[in-house]
């Protein structure tokens, strides 16, 4: 027969016990969600990249170590994901955008690199750009669609992103291509955090899918709304 004294170490016994277990629980959370007091502001900033080494391919782009930057337009969202300046974007349907993700918790603290700050972490998140209709680049004869290529090359710690299946698109590179020329396209750039396992899966042509979010199951952690016209270029 158990004692009100014997009880009572039991009671307190199973109460460190439950607290341990929340502690670590709460420690394995933190390790796989970087962001634990959401985004307050982002911007994605978009460099115009060229170079006779920088042509489209299938599904991505070649040469782009070779490509000479120019000119820069920067769109900036608030915590909804809704634009709040350069919100509507005029590109030249042929030319090759370097996308960059910047993004600042409630602290006032840069965290767009904390996605990526190992491959343990970066395991768990993908870029998409959804939305817009695009006709892509594989689906052309004559490489004339869209391409949107997550191409991060290091992570935080250094190491080096090993292929399309580790690239995450905190950095990417970004076609509209002749076909997808006219109508003004709405998108989302979405950054997901994705189940455990599926990131591998994502190939290069999942990245405007409508049913991405029942492909890859998950939440998505961004929304980034814009919207894009695509038009001739000027002669380089």
């Amino acid at each position: 027969m158990i004692t009100q004294k014997q009880n009572k170490f039991l009671v307190a016994l199973a109460l460190v016990g439950f607290t341990m277990f929340s502690l670590s629980s709460c420690n394995k959370d933190d390790d796989s969600d970087p962001i634990k007091e959401g985004i307050e502001r982002s911007e994605l900033i978009l460099t115009e990249v060229s170079g006779e080494a920088v042509y489209p391919h299938g599904d991505h782009f070649h040469g782009l170590a070779a490509g000479v930057e120019g000119e820069s337009v920067t769109i900036k969202f608030d915590e909804n994901g809704d634009a709040t300046s350069g919100g509507h974007l005029h590109l030249e349907a042929e030319a090759v955008y370097k996308i960059e993700l910047k993004a600042w918790d409630y602290n006032g603290k840069e965290v767009q690199n904390d996605f990526i700050a190992s491959k343990a972490v970066a395991d768990n998140y993908k870029a998409f750009l959804v939305g817009g209709n695009f006709i892509l680049n594989p689906d052309t004869d004559d490489e004339s669609g869209a391409i949107f290529q997550p191409r991060d090359l290091k992570y935080g710690d250094g190491t080096d992103v090993n292929g399309q299946f580790e690239t995450t698109g905190i950095l990417s590179y970004f076609t509209i291509g002749h076909d997808n020329e006219g109508a003004t396209k709405n998108v989302k750039y979405v950054l997901r955090k994705l189940n455990t396992g599926l990131k591998a899966t994502v190939t290069r042509t999942d990245w405007n899918k409508d049913n991405y979010a029942t492909l890859f199951a998950g939440e998505n952690v961004l929304e980034l709304k814009f919207e894009i016209h695509a038009e001739h270029g000027h002669d380089h």
